[in-house]
């Protein structure tokens, strides 16, 4: 009794505190595409998949693993509150499968990972609950927990506790449809999350679907999603996330959209470890043409990480080794140089154009993507199998440019020089092949851009 009432204490005063801090709200831009800041600085969704957070680590395992993300520059992780398992202490979200009825020793520790995620500048992605407790589609003997009344009571009670806190977003989903044929389990999540809206909760609200498929085939017409996330998944061929994004981009109204989960850092391919597993390589080509195609900002998650694979616990479709050993996979590290990427020139504002490579090669493996800025002052090229490419420079502004090659593996720019513009121009990468990507810069030379890649430190 004694440890619960200092729990309680705890949790209230803690939210007191939280609800004190500068840690600034997040907003979509006005053109409907891009997110930013409050004050309106742009903000580049560079998410992990951290989705057993709360329940698998203790907190200095917690913290090891915030700190670790942080200083790779990951801003965002997404993670679930109610996935069917205890945390680390013994506790449930709530007892007895009755979410109406909160158990504060288990969201004491949830607010704990929002507060110290909040102190280094880390949004928690939170979704309320794992899709199984909506309905057991993947497999029949998943217990079903949420009806439309509960779920309405359970949002307003996490909506309530969470009022104050600006580095959340709220995730409806969790790895499965809205709806199926006739079955329509849409009714529940609306519930949810007016529930979470009347409880007080001001944050962003939007959907992560089951894999190799988007929020908007279920919620294109619906008002619920401030912005719409995909599941390009873990499969190959490389599934086309680059024209669901450009797809997804062009309803209206406009909203941002990102890839919350495509393919993981060694996880098997297609499921099967017989098939062989995904590589920095493999990760690289998906998160660069998501948002080279117009996204938000995209999610990068390893397969142990996710799960937090350790000594004694199930492992889901096997993982190669234990989470702490794959924090510094060198896909983490380039997922953080995408983000330095983009934030070395004019985040938002960027327009997605098929047609500026003329006659660029088909297949999905060496499919390009490119973007260029409203402005004219800059355009960037990914090459996921490196080769020459003529571009068309109609949409940079100014008579001279000047040019670059960025090697995403290593964050790493090579200056190609200034050069007097004509309509079209041929580049060539260092190297050749499948295996070398490459991104090519091209800025208004008068715009005196820093080197790709460069910031300020965070």
């Amino acid at each position: 009794m004694k440890k619960k009432l200092v729990l309680l204490v705890f949790s209230i005063v803690s939210i007191a505190v939280f609800a004190q801090s500068d840690q600034k709200t997040l907003k979509i831009t006005a053109d409907g595409h891009y997110l930013e800041y409050e004050d309106g600085t742009p903000f580049f969704w560079l998410g992990d998949t951290g989705w057993h957070l709360f329940r698998s680590l203790t907190r200095e395992e917690i913290i090891k693993y915030l700190d670790n993300r942080q200083q790779k520059g990951f801003n965002v992780i997404q993670c679930v509150i109610e996935a069917g398992e205890k945390n680390k202490n013994g506790e449930v979200p709530f007892p007895n499968s009755e979410p109406s009825k909160l158990n504060d020793q288990f969201f004491a520790e949830v607010d704990w990972v929002i507060q110290e995620a909040a102190k280094r500048n880390i949004y928690i992605a939170l979704l309320p609950t794992w899709g199984h407790s909506i309905f057991p589609f993947f497999a029949p003997d998943e217990p079903v927990i949420f009806n439309e009344k509960n779920a309405y009571t359970y949002g307003k009670a996490i909506g309530n506790r969470y009022k104050n806190y600006t580095n959340i977003v709220w995730v409806a989903g969790g790895d499965r449809p809205a709806f199926v044929d006739t079955a329509d389990w849409r009714p529940i999540y609306r519930s949810m999350m007016r529930g979470i809206k009347d409880g007080g909760a001001k944050q962003l609200v939007t959907y992560h679907p089951v894999g190799e498929s988007s929020s908007t085939d279920f919620w294109k017409d619906d008002d619920l999603l401030d912005f719409n996330m995909l599941q390009s998944g873990h499969r190959k061929p490389d599934l086309p996330t680059w024209a669901w994004i450009k797809r997804d981009r062009e309803y209206k109204p406009y909203k941002p959209v990102i890839d919350s989960e495509p393919n993981y850092e060694e996880h098997p391919i297609n499921w099967k470890p017989e098939m062989g597993y995904f590589k920095d390589y493999d990760v690289r080509k998906q998160l660069y043409r998501s948002v080279f195609s117009g996204a938000a900002g995209v999610t990068y998650g390893h397969h142990s990480i996710w799960q937090f694979h350790q000594k004694g616990k199930f492992a889901y479709a096997h993982p190669k080794k234990y989470w702490y050993e794959s924090l510094d996979d060198p896909g983490a590290f380039q997922a953080g140089y995408l983000r330095k990427l983009m934030e070395s020139r004019p985040a938002v504002n960027r327009i997605p154009d098929g047609e500026m490579v003329i006659n660029p090669p088909t297949g999905e493996e060496k499919l390009i993507t490119s973007f260029y800025h409203e402005d004219g002052s800059y355009a960037m090229v990914y090459i996921p199998c490196g080769q020459t490419v003529n571009i068309n420079t109609r949409h940079i502004s100014g008579n001279k440019i000047r040019a670059w090659w960025y090697d995403p593996g290593k964050n790493k720019a090579l200056k190609i020089g200034k050069l007097k513009k004509s309509g079209e121009m041929s580049f060539t990468p260092p190297s050749s092949g499948v295996g070398n990507d490459w991104v090519l810069i091209i800025d208004n030379a008068s715009k005196k851009y820093k080197e790709p890649g460069k910031v300020k430190k965070r």
